[in-house]
């Protein structure tokens, strides 16, 4: 969360890569990976897993909301619903992903143990 706030508060950030990406994917993949290290906290804060994906996703959206509300108050940036659409999509595919990995680890774990 500390980076993609120093990101936000720079008026140019990473020109030379938001000239070649479009940047709803990097809104993607920032909030995606957000999501999943929100998820593996929640869960190894003992939530059940099916509240701890819902938080993640719920926490991920409110953080990208604030981050948009905080460009309106950076020179040459900007606040932009799809920006933060775009970070709620990433949030719940990252919260998503990271839970069918867990069921897949626990499903291999599960196989493993019966040989």
């Amino acid at each position: 969360m500390a980076l993609i706030f120093h990101v936000s508060a720079e008026s140019n950030p990473m020109p030379e890569l938001t000239e070649h990406v479009w940047d709803k994917l990097l809104h993607l993949t920032e909030y995606t990976v957000l999501a999943v290290l929100l998820a593996r906290a929640l869960i190894g804060e003992r939530l059940p897993v099916l509240t701890a994906i819902v938080l993640a996703v719920l926490l991920t959206s409110a953080y990208g909301a604030t981050d948009e509300y905080h460009q309106l108050f950076v020179p040459m940036r900007s606040s932009d619903v799809h920006d933060w659409l775009a970070d709620t999509i990433g949030g719940s595919i990252g919260a998503l992903c990271y839970a069918a990995l867990r069921r897949f680890d626990a499903t291999a774990a599960w196989v493993a143990g019966r040989r």
